[in-house]
């Protein structure tokens, strides 16, 4: 009883007019990005119907995910040198400004300019939700609040397609981008009654080129590797993108100029296993690209319904989010971290057993139910590595990159996690089902990594706790 009540005021104080604004513009972010990713992509079959260069197809999602990350490594110094207001606003600008730009392109060559000023714009979003709430809340509201904003990438899951298919259907591609522009405009109104006004920082840390670079290189031949038709230059590709976060991992060890925290590098810090779980859960969310397809071609679904089973997982984990976020003891937490990545691996697995050529309503069933367990494990754990990675240390400057660090490394690994994914659907080919197959036995074993990682981090933590220091 006493836990409810304190979970119900929990909730109640994060919603209550306190900070309802707050929740409201931070959640927006994150859920114009997530939106937005989603609705390009039911939109994009229409759109080049009329502006023809089908080749230039798959470039639209490699050039949005390639600037997203670069722009997600910078949000630690424009949230110092900006403040937690000016930051957001800055950050809505390219977004507004790369979706008018999609809204009234002559030519596929200007969506794709539009899609790249877009995913600026979308990765200093979604980085600032996090860092910002770090700012804007009080900690005991945080697993709630990270909670709810996560949760945002599953409302882009559903009402993403649902929008885009729609505007496209009633033959009006371009207002659903010009809609997404008038929601950001409105974010960008409420932001300065909902933001804090936190202090600039003069001068500050130098831009940590060298790394920004090798990061940005990585991200640009594993993306690139993920559209690639050609196994032998798709793996050759992915094996540069290694060697060249190999590079950076290195560089950033020594460097005084870091995009990640100091503490990442730490050996008495649980921090660095802590990115890897959540790179691990991250990873298992490529599979949503690739079920509808599954689902069309092997049980014959219409792609409205392929559409919903893709997103089974983000139902899942949106959902067991939320509940999850109430867990506030010490010991619930750690098992709910460890837990999760098992109970990810589990669904994938099953889902790769269930798979069959021909399917009835039965077995769709099972697959959405399967599909939705996977993303459970990962809204299980998600919201206290989360709250762990901006507790990881006392330092506020720390913490800020700490928090920041989040959606570089979601991003870095859905791009690394969607090249191998494009490498393991490519293996299976011409064979819809051994591809179905592969895929999902490859992610449930990545999946498997997470457990190992998960127990690290709460293992290293309670170190920490239990240190006198």
């Amino acid at each position: 009883m006493t836990t409810t009540a304190t979970s119900q005021a929990g909730w109640s104080e994060l919603l209550g007019p306190r900070y309802r604004s707050t929740s409201a513009v931070l959640a927006g972010g994150v859920g114009l990005h997530a939106v937005n990713i989603f609705l390009t992509t039911s939109l994009l079959p229409t759109a080049i119907g009329e502006l023809g260069r089908e080749s230039l197809y798959a470039w639209s999602a490699t050039v949005f995910m390639v600037a997203s990350v670069i722009s997600s490594m910078t949000v630690s110094r424009l949230l110092a040198h900006r403040g937690a207001l000016g930051a957001y606003l800055f950050a809505l600008a390219p977004f507004f400004a790369g979706t008018m730009i999609c809204a009234i392109d002559p030519s596929m060559e200007v969506l794709l300019v539009g899609r790249a000023v877009q995913g600026i714009g979308g990765g200093l979003l979604a980085g600032l939700s996090y860092a910002v709430l770090r700012e804007a809340l009080p900690e005991r509201l945080w697993a709630r609040a990270t909670a709810l904003v996560s949760a945002m990438w599953g409302v882009g899951t559903l009402a993403g397609p649902a929008i885009g298919g729609l505007f496209a259907q009633l033959g009006h591609w371009r207002l659903a981008f010009v809609a997404l522009a008038v929601v950001a405009a409105v974010i960008a109104v409420i932001a300065p009654r909902a933001l804090p006004r936190t202090e600039r920082v003069r001068g500050g840390e130098p831009v940590p080129a060298t790394s920004l670079a090798l990061l940005t290189l990585a991200t640009i031949a594993i993306s690139v590797a993920g559209i690639l038709g050609n196994r032998t230059h798709m793996l050759i590709l992915i094996a540069v993108g290694v060697v060249f976060v190999a590079a950076f991992l290195a560089w950033e060890r020594r460097s005084p100029r870091r995009v990640l925290p100091k503490s990442t590098y730490s050996g008495a810090s649980s921090l660095k296993w802590i990115y890897l779980t959540i790179a691990v859960l991250a990873s298992g969310t490529v599979s949503e690209a690739f079920t509808p397809l599954f689902g069309q071609r092997l049980a014959g679904l219409a792609p409205f319904a392929a559409g919903f089973l893709g997103a089974m997982m983000s139902v899942g984990w949106s959902v067991t989010m939320i509940f999850s976020s109430d867990i506030s003891r010490r010991r619930p937490k750690t098992v709910a971290m460890i837990t999760g990545p098992l109970v990810l691996a589990a669904g994938l697995l099953l889902t790769a057993a269930l798979w069959r050529d021909v399917s009835g309503l039965a077995v769709v069933i099972l697959w959405a139910v399967t599909l939705a367990a996977a993303g459970a494990g990962i809204g299980l754990a998600f919201p206290h590595l989360m709250v762990a990675a901006m507790q990881s240390t006392d330092d506020a400057h720390e913490g800020a990159k700490a928090a920041a660090g989040l959606n570089t490394v979601e991003l870095i690994a859905m791009a690394v996690g969607s090249a191998v994914a494009g490498v393991l659907v490519n293996l299976g080919a011409p064979s819809t089902l051994t591809s179905a197959q592969l895929l999902f036995l490859g992610l449930g074993v990545i999946a498997t990594a997470g457990v190992f990682t998960a127990y690290r981090a709460t293992r290293q933590a309670d170190r920490g706790n239990a240190d006198p220091s």
